[in-house]
């Protein structure tokens, strides 16, 4: 019988669990160095999956994550037993990273990807003063927040949903921008943009008001423009147990389960 998947690298988190489960799947299972897997196994939370999405981008290598972490969602449920059969049944998401270009004070560009979000975030007691605009129109001339991020339908669930940001369907075309205890517009609520869109946002007295710029955990200070786009050219690839995907999972979020 032919397998999708005969080469098979483990990885996992620092913690002790994480560990001796991995030193106890090695010892149960073939396995090879990542570089030369077919499949990569993650043992550990969110973080761990987040880590490993970000070091294999641009080479859509699928990775199958077991929770030894604490969240876990986007992971499956942990068992030692039948992994080959596990992953032939397992099911296919693809997801594209956000682009972040970030120009600091000095003007010297930056670059990151993020796979769930694109945050803004005052550095220090001063509110920050932000100007938004999409594909080159200025949607709003002066944001006064905490900050203000821009999520992937995969990290819509993250700090967007515990900000009051909309928990988007993993299928759905679109992104959420969500402002970080908005103090002006008092109403403003964030907006949900296509994700072909092109985002804008210049950070208004810049010096006196400063702001990092943060994609999923590479973070650049002292920010004075950010731009962002979804990243077509790179799928990343997880795979879930049958009727346990992101999708359905983003869907469970939306009912409270």
């Amino acid at each position: 019988m032919t397998r999708r998947f005969n080469r098979v690298a483990f990885v996992a988190s620092p913690s002790p669990e994480a560990q001796r489960t991995l030193e106890t799947l090695r010892a149960a299972y073939p396995n090879v160095p990542p570089e030369d897997a077919d499949v990569i196994v993650a043992l550990g939370g969110d973080g761990l999956m987040l880590q490993c999405l970000h070091q294999i981008m641009g080479r859509s290598k699928p990775i199958y994550g077991m929770n030894k972490g604490s969240v876990g969602f986007l992971m499956n449920e942990f068992r030692q037993e039948g992994l080959f059969e596990r992953l032939e049944e397992a099911q296919r998401s693809v997801v594209h990273p956000l682009l972040m270009v970030a120009w600091d004070a000095n003007g010297q560009s930056h670059t990151a990807r993020a796979i769930n979000e694109v945050s803004m975030l005052r550095q220090t007691h001063q509110i920050a003063k932000l100007k938004v605009s999409v594909d080159s129109h200025v949607r709003l001339e002066e944001l006064s927040a905490d900050g203000i991020l821009i999520a992937t339908p995969a990290g819509s669930t993250a700090y967007n949903l515990s900000v009051g940001g909309p928990i988007l369907p993993l299928n759905t075309p679109l992104l959420a921008l969500t402002p970080i205890s908005a103090f002006r517009p008092r109403r403003w609520r964030g907006a949900l943009l296509p994700d072909y869109a092109r985002i804008e946002i210049e950070v208004l007295e810049h010096e006196n008001r400063p702001v990092s710029a943060v994609a999923d955990h590479t973070e650049f200070r002292n920010v004075s423009r950010v731009q962002v786009s979804m990243d077509r050219s790179i799928d990343l690839v997880l795979l879930h147990d049958p009727g346990h995907g992101l999708d359905e999972r983003i869907l469970r979020e939306q009912f409270g389960y």
